[in-house]
């Protein structure tokens, strides 16, 4: 019911700097309350950040300090904007959406977008 299209993802060196989008479509768009980021590396799924319509925000520790998310609530669309970053962070990121406040937990978010792969080069 809801698609999620992400963009900005590519090849940058280690200590660059990465933006990424995803916009939300879909009949039922407006029951969305939660948006966020996972990442997928070989073997491994892990949680990025999350915000809320509200406002609430929540990153995973290697997120913070790092990585910032935002929302614009009109346009439907999260942003993470990922500072510093290092070949750790090479991953496959995946935009996710819930009705419902933010969580870390993946089995949580039922609308998943199609991933942008994120290279960072050492």
């Amino acid at each position: 019911q809801v698609q999620l299209d992400e963009s900005g993802g590519g090849l940058v060196q280690a200590g660059g700097s990465l933006r990424l989008s995803c916009t939300a479509s879909g009949r039922t768009v407006l029951s969305i309350y939660t948006m966020g980021w996972f990442r997928q590396a070989p073997g491994k799924r892990e949680f990025v950040a999350a915000k809320t319509r509200g406002g609430d925000t929540l990153y995973s520790d290697p997120a913070k300090g790092r990585f910032t998310i935002s929302r614009d609530n009109a346009k439907n669309t999260v942003y993470l904007q990922m500072n510093s970053l290092k070949a750790e962070d090479t991953a496959v990121y995946y935009c996710v959406a819930k009705a419902g406040s933010a969580t870390m937990l993946p089995r949580a978010y039922d609308s998943w977008g199609q991933g942008t792969q994120v290279t960072v080069s050492s």
